[in-house]
């Protein structure tokens, strides 16, 4: 009877230490659960063949929070996903198998919960209504179809409700010619009573509303579009009115159907994906300007957005992309952008990384943003992040 009595106190110290070390893992530290790695991490096996699991980031730092939110929109840098609603594993809505490629891995809804505050979206007319595609020449198939636009609407809905601190940003490749057809369906979601008007956003380079005050009046949804003509018709903002971007694609990219789906099969059955030239927006030192964007040190634009992802994405080397050349990226197009850090940084599969990834390439840019630190934990008082050039 004593020996019992004398094991729980054990056994419960033994727990105590236990987790103990969990709520102190580190980046980079070995693992087999995400249970033995940190809040805002998970545990992910980066090279399979060499390393073995280990705890890397899975959350992004809100500035917000961490410092304040009482400065202008564009002096914040925000996480942003390529092909947001391009998620592996959607179902097919359409009842025809898709044959497309995939970007992301999580929901929007965890996408937006894990910090990410700006999704890049394709919409399309399809099938009488806005859809969301991944395909080629303007048209939307029921093999490169993911859902309606409607769905995903809606989840960003949601979050804006349950947040209302927050702002998210959407950014459109928009192929909708239906009259008001956006418009309809920002109407049926239910997120215009969270729309930012153009009205309000700054020409000529001028410093953007202070967050506090797009929070305070509760106009925390931005929406950019790619057809000039939307902003005069449905009061949705062109994009390269007020936003310079670089070259994420090759200059003529392949897109033949026969192309995209040979490459799409390859890479579903082998380790080793195939290589393709041209990814301008990853040449390490070079950042060019988008086609359809102004040069990037052109300030008559205060937004700055960085692409970092190949023109054909593949998961088992987006780890490897986000690392030491993805925050070399940012500094190169530092210079590029006329000395102005980046607001947006866009990325495939934003939680695979080595370690920090784009979480941490997104707090560098904070850092330099807010207090022209290396990172931005070093903006808040008593941090103990070393703040150095």
């Amino acid at each position: 009877m004593g020996g019992a009595f004398t094991a729980a106190p054990a056994l419960a110290l033994v727990l105590l230490v236990a987790l103990s070390v969990v709520a102190t893992a580190n980046v980079g530290d070995s693992c087999s659960t995400a249970v033995d790695c940190g809040g805002g991490q998970w545990c992910f096996d980066c090279q399979p063949e060499f390393a073995g699991s280990s705890c890397v980031r899975s959350a992004a730092t809100n500035p917000f929070q961490l410092t304040n939110n009482s400065l202008p929109f564009n002096k914040y840098a925000y996480l942003t996903t390529h092909n947001s609603f391009a998620i592996v594993g959607e179902p097919s809505h359409t009842g025809v198998p898709r044959i497309t490629f995939d970007n992301q891995e999580d929901t929007v809804t965890d996408q937006l919960n894990n910090g990410v505050r700006a999704l890049m979206l394709d919409t399309y007319d399809f099938k009488g209504d806005v859809w969301l595609c991944h395909s080629n020449g303007g048209k939307c198939n029921d093999f490169t179809a993911f859902e309606p636009a409607l769905d995903t609407f809606k989840e960003i809905e949601a979050f804006l409700g349950a947040n209302p601190s927050e702002i998210v940003t959407l950014i459109l490749e928009d192929y909708v010619h239906a009259p008001n057809g956006l418009t309809n369906v920002f109407k049926a979601s239910g997120l215009m009573k969270y729309w930012f008007p153009v009205s309000k956003m700054p020409q000529n380079g001028k410093d953007w509303p202070l967050v506090s005050d797009m929070v305070a009046s509760n106009q925390r949804l931005l929406v950019f579009t790619s057809i000039r003509s939307k902003q005069a018709t449905e009061g949705i903002a062109y994009q390269w009115n007020f936003m310079v971007e670089n070259n994420c694609e090759p200059s003529h990219p392949p897109n033949s159907f026969f192309f995209h789906s040979t490459f799409l099969l390859h890479a579903r059955n082998s380790q080793i994906p195939l290589i393709t030239d041209g990814d301008d927006g990853m040449d390490a030192g070079k950042c060019s300007n988008r086609a359809e964007s102004a040069p990037l040190n052109d300030k008559t634009k205060s937004l700055v957005l960085v692409n970092y992802f190949p023109s054909v994405p593949v998961k088992v080397t987006a780890c490897l992309q986000h690392s030491k050349s993805l925050t070399d990226m940012v500094n190169t197009c530092y210079g590029a952008a006329g000395n102005r850090w980046a607001n947006f940084l866009a990325v495939d599969y934003y939680k695979r990384s080595d370690g920090g990834g784009a979480f941490q390439a997104t707090d560098l840019l904070n850092g330099r943003l807010l207090c022209g630190c290396q990172d931005v934990k070093a903006c808040s008082r008593g941090s103990g992040v070393i703040c150095s050039s």
